[in-house]
């Protein structure tokens, strides 16, 4: 492992304004992301995982820059050529702070990070061919002449496994089975070689008979370039197959955060503890204790300072957690982050 990690984001905040009228600014907001930090080194992937509505794609989009973050840092170590190229922009430590890129240097960093979308359909112009759709960032980026495009297309193609390629480059999406299109939103997703990819639960829309093979692909493909994930799901057996360390989410905080047998074996944090007893067993014998949770989830419009996971947690005590800030992920050992006063 590098010593220097790929992504380091910082107390990275999102917060959307509620309401707001013409000449007075909004007074309640959404805390969508709310002071998370993390890192991924080269190579390795970050499964980032949750209830719907906890944070997660807010998160993927803020560090591809489809979203400009309310406050905090993400900072990159960019290709070589790229990091040259943008010798004049905001470096802090040896990394360039992509919350802070803008117009030419913010088009430049985008060599660097790509997404794969939940929806492979939704995703894509049902107007334009398959083609037309995996060069597009190699247009945008103005990378290659006519010819070199055509060939690093059906290249793509074919590593995907669409072969043989001359038999999908016309084609358009609407032709292609839900297996097919999410491989080309991967070809897509890969053709300017980025080094970091957000992939927001890219199987979620599949049939189970074709999940592993795509979730297969995606671990091949990273091995073969040098690819690190931020693996974006709800499935815990998704998390575990796909990633290094797991990163919990609750309402726009990381609660628990460790290498993926680490945090599955030995979960700390209550929230992590009920996700976990929640997983299916195909053993009917097998007993174990189901942790209760009660009520549902809080409102994320301006939630009070205290721990996000209080009026839902089983363990919580008054006088701790109601009245102290929401507490800092801190390493219980051996990198294991926990947030919780009392573990």
């Amino acid at each position: 492992m590098s010593p220097e990690p790929l992504v380091k984001v910082e107390n990275l905040r999102k917060w959307f304004p509620v309401s707001k009228g013409l000449f007075r600014k909004a007074k309640d907001f959404i805390h969508a992301v709310d002071g998370v930090s993390f890192e991924i080194f080269p190579g390795r992937s970050l499964g980032l995982v949750g209830e719907s509505g906890c944070g997660k794609t807010t998160t993927g989009k803020l560090l591809v820059r489809l979203l400009e973050p309310t406050e905090g840092q993400i900072l990159f170590h960019l290709k070589e050529e790229d990091e040259a190229a943008l010798e004049d922009v905001h470096h802090i430590n040896g990394f360039v702070d992509a919350a802070s890129l803008k117009g030419k240097a913010l088009h430049r960093f985008r060599r660097n990070v790509q997404m794969i979308f939940q929806d492979p359909y939704e995703s894509m112009n049902p107007r334009l061919t398959i083609y037309d759709i995996v060069a597009e960032p190699l247009t945008v980026q103005n990378i290659g002449t006519v010819a070199e495009r055509e060939e690093r297309v059906a290249e793509l193609l074919a590593l995907v496994g669409l072969t043989p390629p001359e038999s999908f480059l016309f084609r358009f999406p609407h032709e292609l089975s839900g297996g097919q299109r999410q491989r080309v939103a991967i070809a897509r997703a890969l053709i300017i070689n980025p080094s970091f990819v957000v992939a927001d639960e890219p199987t979620s829309m599949l049939d189970v008979s074709v999940r592993t093979g795509v979730m297969q692909l995606m671990q091949d493909l990273a091995a073969q370039f040098n690819i690190s994930y931020l693996y974006i799901t709800h499935d815990l057996a998704v998390a575990r197959y796909m990633c290094d360390h797991i990163a919990v989410m609750y309402l726009g905080k990381i609660v628990e955060m460790a290498e993926t047998e680490e945090l599955l074996h030995n979960p700390q944090h209550p929230y992590t503890k009920a996700l976990l007893s929640a997983v299916p067993i195909p053993d009917p014998t097998y007993k174990r204790e189901v942790i209760e949770i009660r009520g549902a989830v809080s409102t994320p419009i301006n939630p009070p300072p205290r721990c996000r996971f209080y009026n839902r947690c089983p363990i919580a005590k008054e006088g701790i957690c109601d009245v102290q800030d929401h507490p800092p992920l801190e390493d219980k050992g051996g990198e294991h982050y926990v947030a919780c006063y009392l573990v």
